[in-house]
């Protein structure tokens, strides 16, 4: 039987795919896909995605949840090597204060994730009304805990806690978040190694970097200036040499900015705020925003969005990540990478002190 070559994208690459018949007829495609992925096709109403397949013209999907599981096997083989190497394994201790549904979600994700790459993985469940001296000093002990080499406080802490003095209070060599001043200020110095990179914007630039997304010379546009995603984004991508934008709520003429971008990066937290008609043709967009909307039609009564309006957004631009799907499952996956970066920094320097 005669067949056509195809051109996946690459967190697909490693999915096996039959050859498909020349005359196969756009739905019919489904058929040689997995079930994982046409559930992501039908589920986003990607059926234009099908024609991609074939002509590779249209928009392409920025599959998260595929590359952070090619991340995660990676991560395991690398671990797995380091184990035989040292009779150890890296170490991540997650503390969680109160018992705030989502917060419980992503803890237990990053538990479950931890565990599939090998890690150790140590969970602290502190509650609500902790003293904020009993939160730092469970820091302290953390710090000075050999077994564990990346320390991750989930946020948001309760309103009687300094978020502030809580993150700087993380040995630097184990702050796998980021967020401490001195990593901070490594990256924002655009010159030398940078330390730990705070996970979700490091995410957008692996997903544009897997799927070989050019970005030096781009103009990027970053929406929001965060500390935990907006300034550390645009601060990567000056380092990649990118001429960066930041827009916020002070920002005039929004969507004039938004039309220039070459790459977007959308971290407002609005959702559907975005018009896809603001977007320049044949620009990618990476949508960190993760909104929950009321929808009556689904057996949780919400549905997850993102900060762009998807269906005006997806015939319009070259690559897109969905919602869910795309931005977290990334930002799990650099947490994971950070945390056996550390382990691997830590045994280096002990065995160049022995």
């Amino acid at each position: 039987m005669d067949s056509v070559n195809v051109t996946m994208p690459c967190a697909f690459q490693t999915m096996p795919l039959k050859p498909f018949p020349k005359q196969t007829k756009h739905l019919d495609i489904f058929r040689f896909l997995s079930p994982q992925t046409r559930i992501a096709f039908t589920t986003r109403r990607c059926f234009r995605l099908v024609s991609c397949l074939e002509t590779n013209t249209h928009a392409k999907i920025l599959d998260g949840k595929a590359t952070a599981q090619q991340i995660r096997n990676e991560l395991k083989t690398k671990v797995d090597a380091l184990y035989k190497l040292y009779a150890m394994r890296p170490g991540l201790a997650v503390v969680l204060v109160g018992s705030r549904k989502d917060s419980q979600t992503y803890v237990r994700n990053k538990h479950r994730f931890a565990k599939e790459v090998g890690l150790e993985s140590f969970n602290h469940d502190l509650p609500e009304s902790v003293t904020e001296a009993r939160l730092l000093q469970v820091i302290d002990e953390l710090n000075q805990d050999p077994r564990v080499h990346g320390i991750l406080v989930q946020l948001p802490l309760p309103a009687h806690i300094s978020t502030e003095k809580v993150l700087q209070r993380i040995d630097v060599s184990k702050d796998v978040d980021g967020f401490h001043a001195e990593n901070v200020g490594r990256l924002c110095t655009l010159k030398g190694e940078p330390g730990f990179i705070p996970c979700t914007p490091q995410g957008c630039l692996e997903l544009l970097d897997r799927y070989n997304i050019q970005i030096q010379g781009k103009h990027a546009v970053v929406l929001g200036r965060s500390n935990i995603v907006g300034i550390p984004a645009a601060m990567l991508l000056l380092r990649r040499n990118a001429t960066v934008s930041i827009c916020h709520s002070f920002t005039e003429n929004l969507s004039e900015e938004v039309s220039k971008a070459d790459i977007l990066i959308a971290a407002i937290g609005k959702p559907e705020w975005i018009s896809g008609h603001w977007l320049k043709p044949n620009s990618v967009v990476i949508d960190v925003g993760i909104n929950a909307v009321k929808d009556v039609n689904t057996s949780r009564g919400y549905r997850l969005v993102g900060d762009v309006r998807w269906e005006e957004a997806y015939p319009r631009v070259r690559c897109i990540t969905p919602v869910p799907g795309g931005i977290g499952p990334m930002t799990v996956a650099m947490l994971l990478k950070n945390t056996v970066k550390a382990f691997e920094q830590r045994t280096r320097g002990e065995s160049l002190s022995k």
